[in-house]
């Protein structure tokens, strides 16, 4: 039996004590890749100052670390607090599952100006650091609303400064979402020039790409031939096969990939650990049904033939992506009728006394996004397609997912578990990945691609961002069914050297930060 973590508080301020805090003979992993290897470390005034065998040194706090890993905290570089952190900012469900940084302004949407926003956060005070891009999305709405047609010359411009304005303000990068509106009425020209904005600044491109089924091959191209042109580093977001009739197909779009990266082109890949995607209900319809504004959306809908021509061509894609009805749908989030969330739109459907017909759950999703619409959860991918890009190398662990308040909804279980998944099933259980290599695309994998040149490692000099856990132990407990439920397993987790985990259990400190990007 493993000995219990054990925390020894000496004094709160030892006269003469060489750390503020030291961790005891853990096995670190320190995010390189490496295998493991025994040390000691410690920390003061929030950086990592010395590992190795550190016995007789002293500090205001010890751990007992035997039997445990310490590791890099780990950096989601693809999430949505936007939403979540202001009410929540400590983060509960991301410290709980090992995260100590986050990347959010993803798939096209962020908040802007970034600088007012950056300032309101640490007035507030975080419980984890966050950095933002800024996103494509939200760019256009300012300057075209949700016009469905290609941006001006002028309006380009307009938007260039925006983006620009962004990178100023310690933006990490530019993002696209182009499957969603305004942005999906882009053309690659727009998108690139947007993303030179951010490139010639050092900024990455991150890309929720124009399509992850049928077309992936293309919206692979136009995604790295829009970094590429920026010069800029390239991030795939949430890379999939999310078309069911083309489950398996992550040979090729992997292998696309790495041709790029042969070539010289910097392009790497994250991943959530599950076989279900979250998003809103609004993408089952054609994009041009959801173009300039609620009541432009309300008027298409109540006319009879526009009706009509959307629920036709709805009911082509579900064709198209190898569904036969709406049962892969699972309503997340109705602000209306909380009673729909954990259920099916086919469900709903019969519940509305509806009879089981394509048709009529068409008719279902038109009623939901009529009342405002609903977030969802599709299973929509495969799982061999999951494991095949896990095993990638150069594919980061990320959630997709935001701050949850707990209780609050069905959402998707990887904003609780993402990180623990990994380690559980795809390290101990099913050994797809190493558990060095596993650390590796949670830590230093994602900080080399958003420049975070004193995070993800553990390495004197670097930011004490630290996770301690038992790997035998690391679980994640967040279900479709039941996703409210934090990860078990993380017994401490240090934020800028400052426990927010201890013993498993949240502490009330607020050392977290915003990690602005200084352009280059």
């Amino acid at each position: 039996m493993k000995p219990l973590l054990v925390f020894c508080l000496l004094s709160a301020s030892l006269p003469g004590a060489d750390f503020d805090l030291l961790i005891r003979d853990a096995r670190v992993i320190d995010g390189t890749g490496n295998p493991w290897y025994r040390a000691d470390a410690g920390v003061r005034a929030g950086v990592i100052v010395s590992i190795g065998n550190l016995s007789g040194k002293t500090a205001g706090r010890v751990i007992d670390a035997r039997g445990r890993v310490l590791a890099p905290g780990f950096i989601d570089v693809h999430t949505h607090i936007e939403d979540g952190i202001e009410k929540m900012p400590r983060g509960d469900n991301y410290l709980l599952d090992g995260v100590t940084s986050v990347v959010t302004g993803n798939c096209g949407g962020s908040e802007a100006p970034l600088g007012p926003w950056f300032e309101k956060l640490e007035s507030i005070g975080l419980g984890l650091n966050v950095a933002s891009l800024i996103g494509h999305n939200t760019v256009r709405r300012e300057v075209m609303g949700t016009a469905n047609r290609f941006a001006t010359p002028e309006e380009i411009e307009k938007m260039q400064a925006l983006v620009e304005q962004a990178m100023r303000e310690g933006a990490v990068g530019f993002s696209t979402g182009l499957i969603y509106i305004p942005g999906t009425y882009s053309n690659s020209a727009e998108v690139v020039a947007l993303a030179r904005s951010a490139g010639r600044m050092g900024g990455v491109y991150a890309s929720h790409m124009r399509d992850e089924g049928e077309k992936v091959l293309d919206a692979i191209e136009e995604a790295v031939r829009a970094g590429s042109e920026a010069g800029a580093r390239i991030e795939l977001s949430h890379f999939k096969i999310d078309n069911q009739r083309l489950w398996g197909a992550s040979d090729k779009s992997l292998a696309l990939v790495e041709k790029y990266r042969r070539q010289g082109v910097d392009v790497v890949v994250d991943q959530y650990p599950y076989d279900r995607s979250s998003t809103n209900l609004g993408i089952t319809l054609p994009s041009w049904a959801l173009a300039d504004g609620k009541d432009a959306i309300a008027e298409r809908l109540a006319n009879p033939e526009t009706r009509k021509r959307i629920a036709s061509e709805m009911e082509q894609r579900l064709k198209d992506h190898g569904h036969a009805d709406y049962s892969y749908a699972t309503v997340a989030g109705f602000k209306p009728e909380p009673s729909y969330e954990g259920k099916t739109i086919s469900d709903i459907n019969l519940l509305k006394g509806r009879a089981k017909t394509v048709a009529n759950e068409i008719e279902t999703v038109l009623d939901l996004i009529a009342a405002g619409g609903a977030q969802m959860v599709y299973h929509s991918m495969g799982a061999v397609d999951v494991e095949r890009i896990m095993r990638y190398p150069n594919t980061a662990v990320a959630s997709d997912g935001g701050v949850q308040e707990f209780g609050n909804g069905m959402p998707h279980p990887r904003s609780y578990g993402a990180n623990a998944r990994v380690l559980a099933e795809f390290v101990r259980q099913r050994r797809v990945l190493t558990l060095e290599d596993a650390i590796r695309r949670m830590t230093s994998l994602p900080s080399r691609t958003f420049a975070f040149r004193d995070r993800g490692l553990v390495r004197e000099g670097m930011a004490a961002d630290l996770v301690i856990f038992d790997p035998d132990k690391v679980q994640d407990k967040a279900t479709y069914a039941n996703p409210h439920q934090y990860s078990e397993g993380f017994d401490w987790v240090l934020v800028n050297g400052v426990v927010m985990v201890e013993d498993g259990k949240l502490t009330q400190a607020r050392p977290g930060r915003v990690l602005r990007h200084r352009p280059e």
